[in-house]
């Protein structure tokens, strides 16, 4: 870890690699997970193993991260000689499933992700969605 503001009672298991991020209080992180520079990871918040949190994303309180799941902060664009960070905010309560792949996009409140899902676009309040691309399946 380095340059990490760390709030009360975090756990950050061992073979990680964060750097210049917020890891709010009571938050836990497994082994083999890496967290980028400006994340922000909100209270009582479990991101498990193998888990990548590139920069750009912001994680609600109270959410769970399952394992293997990646982040991703771009897009193809026309014009491939410009890179531009796009940004990922998740809601409060999110639970994602296993080896899903978020893409830059706004992920509501009281979501549910199913494992395996790539998510292409944003995602409203008190949802379940799955799929490749996923879709809305339910609102809560």
């Amino acid at each position: 870890m380095k340059n990490v503001e760390v709030g009360k009672n975090v756990t950050v298991s061992p073979y990680t690699n964060i750097y210049d991020c917020v890891l709010n209080d009571d938050v836990f992180i497994g082994p083999f997970v890496e967290i980028q520079r400006g994340v922000v990871i909100g209270k009582s918040t479990r991101i498990s193993s193998h888990s990548f949190v590139c920069e750009g994303v912001s994680i609600g309180q109270n959410c769970f991260i399952a394992h293997g799941v990646m982040f991703t902060n771009d897009k193809f664009t026309e014009d491939k000689e410009k890179w531009i960070l796009r940004t990922t905010t998740v809601g409060d309560n999110v639970r994602i499933g296993s080896n899903s792949t978020i893409l830059p996009i706004k992920i509501g409140n009281n979501v549910v992700i199913g494992a395996g899902s790539v998510v292409t676009n944003d995602v409203p309040d008190n949802s379940i969605v799955f799929g490749n691309p996923a879709k809305i399946f339910s609102k809560k």
